[in-house]
């Protein structure tokens, strides 16, 4: 599963890196922490131009009866099964920007927690959904979720999921709206290479939502 993550890089950056030519009137700072339930900066093709903002991290489905259908991970292997999921994978696609994850791996002692990244240590892009549900008196919730996979042999000996991390040539093939056919987009929904990530132990706060602070990213000495 993923169910926290990091996004320190600058809103500058991640404009550049997605080719946002429209200004972003968001808001972004260093992000230690990133949970569920919480507001995330995402990225969607407009069938013209990439557009950045920010989504509810839970994926609420349009036709669910309330807001507390709130699903942080969708698995690849059910994106076609699943109601919540079958309509949002076909048109609406997104892309949720990190620069590392966190999991728990179970250890003699416990549970030590884990920040997962690249080995270039750069920014990535993770698979993601979104979709809007409206309340009965109107507002609307846009939220998304983060689409998980089997691990690689890097992540397998630390948990037994891992999210889709799109290669960078694939990132407009992903949001690409035009494309429906399941076929294409599933081929990318695959374990990212092991060897071109790393993980190191870092402290049991990022087990508190609470605690967005760059202490989080720290490299400890691990338990158990």
């Amino acid at each position: 599963m993923c169910g926290r993550f990091t996004l320190t890089v600058s809103l500058e950056a991640l404009m550049e890196y997605y080719r946002i030519e429209d200004p972003a009137l968001i808001e972004h700072t260093a992000r230690f922490n990133v949970s569920p339930s919480q507001m995330v900066i995402a990225v969607v093709h407009d069938g013209q131009k990439n557009r950045i903002g920010k989504l509810k991290w839970g994926l609420v489905p349009s036709w669910a009866k309330d807001e507390k259908t709130a699903i942080t991970n969708a698995r690849a292997e059910s994106l076609l099964q699943k109601p919540a999921f079958r309509v949002p994978f076909e048109r609406k696609r997104c892309i949720i920007p990190a620069d590392s994850f966190y999991e728990w791996k179970k250890t003699e002692t416990g549970k030590q927690p884990m920040r997962i990244m690249l080995t270039s240590q750069k920014l990535f892009s993770l698979a993601g959904l979104y979709d809007t549900w409206i309340s009965p008196d109107g507002r609307k919730v846009s939220s998304c979720t983060i689409i998980t996979t089997s691990p690689n042999s890097l992540m397998a000996g630390i948990h037994d999921r891992m999210p889709v991390i799109l290669h960078p040539e694939d990132e407009a093939v992903w949001l690409n709206r035009s494309l429906q056919d399941p076929k294409p987009l599933l081929r990318l929904l695959r374990p990212f290479p092991a060897e071109e990530m790393k993980a190191y132990p870092v402290s049991p706060l990022v087990g508190n939502a609470k605690n967005d602070v760059p202490a989080c990213i720290e490299e400890v000495k691990a338990s158990g």
